[in-house]
């Protein structure tokens, strides 16, 4: 395909509702683009989009590639790469809401020497639940600063940076993002920047969605691990949830069992690693998250991802929705 000058191609890749990506598709045709073409890849597994898809072009071009149910995110993803033209490459979540100086300001931040990959910061939207504001708050735990991976929701890239990455695994159902973008860190520097921000519209709002949510994430935890060096700052991400969750439940076996020193020990590690994320996410926090609803939030997340991990080991994981 021949690369257009000038040009960006926003590759979405999408499954379920169509409101969120209405906004999402809003959003970048309201984009300040001086100079700047843009085309978007729409790279669906709905069966048929049923918006008027031309009311929204707004001076963007907009393709539609319905891909089959089987395929991965990642598949999604390589699938619209092979329809783009642009010499820069944006990959958004379908629920995804842009600050209007997203482009310019994140296209700025490719010229600096090394940086092959960028990321706006993720606020909150107007009225947003606790958990919202405490997932949002943790994704901001390192700002302006070069980082490890980031999370595939708004990516941006030259052309030439994707080809040389390889694409994404299109093996994992879940943290291909990671593996994508630590693999685009061989290049050079990824980059997260508070110079423009976007909103996830499709964050968690309530504990329990939450809590679903993480037990599906959790089951290419160990996938995730194959064929990548592992950095020192992902390490307790891994071994923090099963600690946190087998921790409690020997506690309460051995107790029942009347070994109370094995119990008080496990009691102790399981709570030890608790108070330390809690402290961790309370130092960061503002003032607006309670305590308590940092505790709620790591005492689901952890089991979730413990399940979610045991699950991928004991059956295939299917594809889930993704807005």
């Amino acid at each position: 395909m021949q690369q257009t000058p000038e040009r960006c191609s926003f590759i979405i890749p999408h499954l379920g509702r169509e409101n969120m990506l209405i906004d999402t598709l809003s959003s970048i045709s309201l984009l300040d683009k001086i100079a700047i073409d843009i085309e978007v890849i729409i790279v669906t597994k709905n069966h048929k989009l049923h918006f008027d898809v031309d009311a929204l072009s707004n001076h963007m071009s907009i393709h539609i590639i319905y891909a089959p149910q089987h395929v991965t995110i990642s598949a999604q993803r390589n699938l619209g790469f092979v329809q783009a033209t642009g010499n820069l490459v944006a990959f958004l979540d379908a629920d995804i809401s842009l600050a209007r100086n997203w482009l310019t300001e994140l296209g700025l931040l490719l010229l600096t020497p090394q940086t092959k990959l960028v990321s706006a910061v993720q606020v909150a939207s107007e009225h947003a639940s606790p958990l919202e504001i405490l997932r949002t708050e943790l994704s901001n735990a390192n700002v302006d600063c070069n980082v490890e991976f980031l999370p595939g929701r708004n990516l941006l890239m030259t052309r030439d940076t994707f080809i040389t990455s390889g694409g994404f695994p299109e093996h994992l159902i879940t943290c291909e993002d990671y593996v994508f973008t630590q693999k685009v860190g061989e290049q050079g520097k990824l980059f997260y920047s508070t110079a423009s921000t976007y909103v996830h519209l499709g964050e968690d709002k309530e504990f329990i969605q939450m809590a679903k949510k993480e037990v599906w994430r959790g089951q290419s935890n160990l996938a995730s691990l194959k064929g990548r060096d592992i950095g020192l700052s992902e390490y307790p991400s891994f071994i923090a949830p099963p600690v946190f969750s087998f921790g409690l439940l020997f506690a309460l076996l051995f107790s029942v069992f009347g070994y109370s020193v094995f119990a008080a020990l496990c009691m102790v590690a399981s709570m030890g690693v608790l108070s330390l994320y809690v402290l961790r996410l309370a130092k960061l926090a503002s003032p607006s998250l309670s305590i308590v609803t940092i505790i709620k939030f790591y005492g689901l997340y952890f089991p979730a991802r413990t399940w979610g991990t045991i699950l991928g080991l004991i059956k295939p994981i299917r594809t889930s929705s993704h807005s």
